[in-house]
């Protein structure tokens, strides 16, 4: 059935994803699986991880506030990012422990 065209489209799965992380504030970190509860997807914490690899180069999203649920930088298929996502953290005052966490007691957005 379509919709009225008065009806506004709802967001695809991945605007929700961008719109969610934008939220997350300067100095603050969210886990994958954090966004994907916080937008109705409990468990699709990949889906999260999706969305951000495709991101186009020009966007304005803080997807390296987004890490995993130990408060650690995930993998990146392209070499050295996970060196950037770190120093874009860094920059934000976001702390790491000697083993390379975020001390997320600390950092993590309580949204």
């Amino acid at each position: 059935m379509a919709k009225a065209k008065d009806q506004p489209l709802e967001p695809s799965l991945y605007q929700q994803i961008y719109q969610m992380v934008s939220l997350i504030p300067q100095g603050r970190v969210a886990s994958y699986g954090q966004i994907a509860r916080l937008i109705g997807l409990p468990r699709n914490a990949r889906q999260v991880g999706y969305a951000l690899a495709v991101l186009p180069e020009e966007h304005e999203i803080p997807w390296h506030r987004v890490v995993n649920i130990k408060g650690e930088i995930s993998a990146r298929s392209k070499a050295g990012y996970e060196d950037y996502q770190r120093i874009l953290l860094e920059d934000e005052g976001i702390e790491f422990s000697p083993a390379g966490r975020i001390y997320l007691k600390q950092f993590l957005w309580d949204a």
